[in-house]
C-alpha cells in the first residue's frame, strides 16, 4: 500500500526557497517514476516535475524550469523538491506521487502547505 508523507511547507516571501521532502513506504520506492504536483483550490491541478526511478533522469513543467529541481534518494525512500525564486504564484498544497497515478489523488500524500507572500 502506497504511503506518502510530504513536508517542508511554510511561509515564505517571494524570491526565497524550501525544500520539500515525502517520505516513501508501502511499496518498492526506487522501482517508480515519482512526480511532484501542486493545487490549488478552485484550479487544476497542476504538473511539476518527474524524476525517474534511478535519478538520472528529470523532466520539469516550463513554469518552474530553472527555479524547482526534483531529487531523490532511494537508499532513504524519500524524494525532493528544492523550490527556488518562488512566486506568490506558487502558493499551493504540493504533493508527491508515483508518476504514473500523480492524476490520482488516491495516491498522494496528506500534502505540504506552501505560502508565498508578495
Amino acid at each position: 500500500q502506497v504511503q506518502l508523507v510530504e513536508s517542508g511547507g511554510g511561509l515564505v516571501q517571494a524570491g526565497g526557497s524550501l525544500r520539500l521532502a515525502c517520505a516513501a513506504s508501502g511499496f518498492a520506492f526506487e522501482a517508480y517514476a515519482m512526480s511532484w504536483v501542486r493545487q490549488v483550490p478552485g484550479k487544476e491541478l497542476e504538473w511539476l516535475a518527474d524524476i525517474n526511478h534511478t535519478g538520472d533522469t528529470t523532466y520539469h513543467a516550463d513554469s518552474v524550469k530553472g527555479r524547482f529541481t526534483i531529487p531523490r534518494d532511494n537508499t532513504k525512500y524519500t524524494l525532493c523538491l528544492q523550490l527556488r525564486s518562488l512566486e506568490p504564484e506558487g502558493t499551493a498544497v504540493y504533493h508527491c506521487a508515483p508518476t504514473e497515478f500523480h492524476h490520482n489523488s488516491s495516491y498522494w500524500g496528506p500534502g505540504t502547505q506552501v505560502a508565498v507572500s508578495s
